[in-house]
């Protein structure tokens, strides 16, 4: 799921309020639970947590669930327009390349509760991963759907005239309705498979797109970074942790360290953690990949440096870890966002 502390648009729950009501769900039914009312709902400046938006996802299933495809419908209703500057940003970028990195380095300031991951295998092909493994099991395949059907509904808003896609595996059962698959991703996925991947034609990876603009480009990147801080809720214990991780990465505190800096026991701290639903492996992975991010933007930093900068012993561990965060190598992510 979505990092809980990062707030998003109201945007997707109204989308998914009218999509309900045309299933002939009442709006007090799809928002029960969701600690949102009318008048919030109706506020396009309203924000909200993952949470709240996983509560009416869970009011829609249990009332219109066993209508197949169901979330390939709801995804549909996604355009992106829906998404404000994440979605600009997308629209503008120069290449399906460019537009990958962007969505993935800003997925927080989309809807979506599918991770999202641009890779590329030994054989040159790039996949695009698709994770769902920590979405909760009654309402997974909903929001796998969705969340697909509004990728699709992306990538052919983006360049319409064609769709890069040439092979797709899920890791569900085939479904009745596996046509439906077919049409949206372009080719029939193959079903039982160990992961969920569509494979991307690597000689369309670097297309034009037909709005790119390089300015509003970058102008729009610029804007996603002050949008996701602004986002972030900082409250609590994992509030004082980043605070006290920021203060200097190079020399990356351990947990010992930083429980004692805040008068705590660590297993007091850990169970604090928890209970916000963070951990503090997870703070240090945030903290260095927030901050990786932000020297690869400067173009005289080298990677030894930026390595050194962020406590590594060596550039390799941290091209390994920033590898793992976004699936590309900190010089391939460099490029892409320049």
């Amino acid at each position: 799921m979505p990092a809980p502390e990062i707030r998003r648009s109201i945007v997707s729950v109204q989308i998914l309020a009218q999509f309900a009501a045309s299933h002939g769900m009442a709006l007090e039914d799809c928002l029960r639970g969701t600690g949102i009312d009318a008048g919030a709902l109706a506020n396009p400046q309203t924000e909200i947590l993952a949470t709240q938006e996983l509560q009416l996802v869970r009011n829609l299933v249990r009332a219109v669930g066993h209508k197949p495809g169901i979330g390939l419908d709801a995804g549909l209703q996604y355009h992106l327009s829906a998404y404000g500057i994440w979605g600009f940003a997308l629209v503008t970028s120069p290449n399906f390349r460019s537009a990958a990195a962007i969505a993935t380095q800003f997925l927080d300031l989309s809807y979506a509760f599918v991770r999202f991951r641009l890779g590329q295998t030994t054989d040159q092909v790039y996949q695009l991963k698709l994770d769902d493994s920590e979405i909760p099991a009654d309402v997974r395949q909903f929001l796998f759907e969705r969340d697909l059907g509004a990728w699709a509904n992306a990538m052919r808003e983006m360049r319409p005239s064609h769709l890069p896609v040439v092979a797709a595996e899920f890791r569900f059962p085939k479904p009745v309705y596996a046509e439906r698959y077919a049409e949206l991703c372009g080719v029939m996925p193959r079903f039982d498979a160990a992961e969920n991947v569509i494979a991307i034609d690597p000689a369309h990876i670097d297309d034009p797109l037909s709005q790119s603009d390089s300015g509003m480009a970058r102008l729009c990147l610029e804007q996603c970074k002050q949008l996701l801080e602004k986002r972030r809720v900082r409250s609590g214990v994992a509030s004082r942790v980043r605070d006290r991780l920021l203060r200097a990465p190079s020399e990356m505190p351990g947990i010992e360290e930083v429980a004692r800096d805040l008068h705590m026991a660590p297993r007091s701290l850990r169970r604090r953690l928890e209970e916000e639903n963070t951990s503090f492996r997870a703070l240090v992975e945030e903290v260095r990949q927030m901050l990786a991010e932000e020297f690869l933007a400067m173009p005289g930093m080298k990677l030894e440096e930026i390595a050194m900068r962020l406590g590594y012993a060596e550039p390799a561990s941290f091209i390994h870890a920033f590898k793992r965060w976004k699936g590309v190598p900190p010089h391939a992510f460099r490029t892409q966002s320049g």
